[in-house]
């Protein structure tokens, strides 16, 4: 087996060219802003587009280059062990409308798929979660009875496909798997072909209130409109305190080709640590998609045990040929694990918002493109309710707010305090660390030329202190889950603002 790729982009990017726009230049005026370049913004904008909305998508990077573009691209309704949950939180209702969205959102990009002729290897798959692990039986027979008392077309089983001694396994029937770049872009063909205005490298700044709202970017042009759905990730308008109401997490992918044929089927582990597996074409060859090792971002081991611990498992499943590619990606969750879909706040009915998918964005992503288009549209949506921004759920919201908010603050003590003894000198090459400068604490990267790198690792958005993450290369902040490169631009919010750099010049 190989060693682990050095770089760091999913598999997605070799098969398909993704098409380039250009940057906001001037002020415009269009009935529909849609920020935020996924897979929830171009479903939105697309639907929007072709009922005849003037929509204008802004990007601040590359359309597809965030989460979407580091997806293992699951298109399901098993979102890990949640139904026996939601029941008990949600009541029944409630729970069945959840699952109805997941699998409406499906329903809707086959559609889609057969409609434009889109070829992006969609192909439906059983979906299992499973447990190798006694300790972790009774959650599976749980989930098994919410699924009979939901009406989901399931099944429980004592063994799977895959070459493991699982003692029990919850299936879920006839979901599916695809390509998300080759279906996207096809999306954002049509919203061309629609009239819609498509800008990159675009971040947007605030939203100013008036007779029309106001877009404002940070080179202060500005775009009126009647709407606004805020669809980048996290919030960059943060009007309902959304920090607060979601923590980020990191997870892991490797892209592998094994000496075995793969048997067929979606699955993920209930146990902890977290292990997903699917299978995916990528150039004549089947890959398979080996994920997991979710953590809060930055915090936790080094990033390359992660990877580590993945192709160990790797190489317990199949005999691995090669290990092509390997990426990660950050989730946001909710304090009740249901998505924020829909207005901002009470006060702001005309700014939408969508966010907080956990690992399950292909489908809540789309769920929300479909009823931020409704709310939009003024068209009745079964939906709305259900993901309200605004709901509040005693258990567990209570509980996960205080879980949520004690932990951010330890992090922002502990790291105030930490002693930071090492000089960014003594960096081997391809090496970051947090450092001392002058007596306080900073961050510094050395690449392979033997250039320094050094920022304060203060995050810009509340004060907290910075990790290096050494799989990503990137400063993480292990509050509210921002990150930055290593010259301190923004990659992640809810930060807005880029680190200081910082000069060696009077450092010993």
């Amino acid at each position: 087996m190989s060693f682990l790729p050095s770089t760091f982009e999913p598999y997605w990017r070799d098969s398909v060219p993704l098409p380039s726009f250009p940057k906001l230049e001037e002020d415009i005026a269009v009935d529909v802003a849609v920020v935020g370049g996924g897979i929830s913004g171009i479903t939105t904008a697309y639907l929007l587009a072709t009922q005849g909305v003037r929509v204008a998508l802004l990007e601040a990077d590359r359309l597809l280059n965030g989460t979407t573009g580091h997806t293992t691209a699951k298109l399901t309704a098993q979102h890990d062990l949640v139904y026996d949950e939601f029941l008990n939180h949600f009541g029944t209702e409630k729970a069945r409308l959840y699952y109805d969205a997941c699998m409406d959102a499906l329903g809707f990009i086959r559609r889609t798929v057969e409609q434009h002729r889109i070829d992006c290897d969609f192909c439906e798959q059983d979906a299992y979660i499973y447990t190798t692990s006694s300790s972790s039986f009774q959650k599976l027979v749980k989930e098994w009875e919410a699924y009979e008392r939901l009406g989901i077309d399931g099944a429980f089983v004592e063994s799977i496909p895959l070459p493991l001694p699982v003692k029990a396994a919850v299936v879920m029937k006839r979901q599916a798997q695809f390509h998300p770049l080759k279906y996207l872009v096809k999306l954002v063909d049509a919203l061309v072909q629609a009239g819609s205005a498509i800008y990159e490298y675009t971040p947007v700044a605030d939203i100013e209130q008036g007779e029309r709202l106001s877009v404002v970017t940070r080179d202060k042009k500005r775009v009126e409109c009647s709407h606004v759905a805020v669809c980048s990730h996290f919030p960059f308008y943060d009007g309902g305190f959304y920090f607060s109401r979601m923590y980020a997490e990191r997870s892991y992918v490797l892209g592998v080709t094994t000496a075995e044929p793969y048997p067929g089927g979606m699955y993920l582990s209930a146990d902890d640590p977290k292990r997903s597996v699917r299978s995916a074409a990528a150039n004549g060859e089947t890959l398979i998609l080996i994920g997991g090792e979710n953590h809060k971002t930055g915090q936790g081991v080094p990033t390359m045990r992660h990877y580590e611990a993945l192709s160990s498992f790797a190489s317990q499943l199949f005999t691995v040929k090669d290990i092509r590619y390997r990426w990660s990606a950050q989730d946001l969750t909710t304090l009740d694990k249901m998505p924020y879909i829909g207005p901002m706040t009470a006060d702001t009915p005309h700014i939408y918002v969508a966010t907080g998918y956990r690992k399950w964005g292909m489908t809540n992503g789309t769920a929300a493109g479909m009823l931020l288009s409704d709310l939009i549209l003024g068209r009745d949506n079964r939906y709305r309710d259900l993901y309200s921004p605004s709901r509040f759920y005693a258990d567990p919201s209570v509980r996960q707010f205080f879980t949520t908010n004690l932990d951010v603050a330890k992090h922002l003590v502990a790291g105030k305090i930490e002693a930071a003894g090492r000089r960014p000198q003594d960096l081997a090459r391809g090496e970051g660390a947090v450092v001392s400068v002058n007596g306080k604490r900073a961050g510094a990267y050395k690449d392979e030329a033997g250039t320094l790198h050094v920022v304060d690792t203060t995050c810009t958005h509340m004060g907290c202190e910075l990790e290096w993450n050494s799989g990503d290369k990137t400063w993480d902040c292990p509050c509210h889950g921002s990150r930055f490169s290593i010259d301190g631009d923004v990659v992640e919010g809810p930060a807005k603002q880029p680190l200081k750099r910082l000069e060696l010049d009077e450092s010993p």
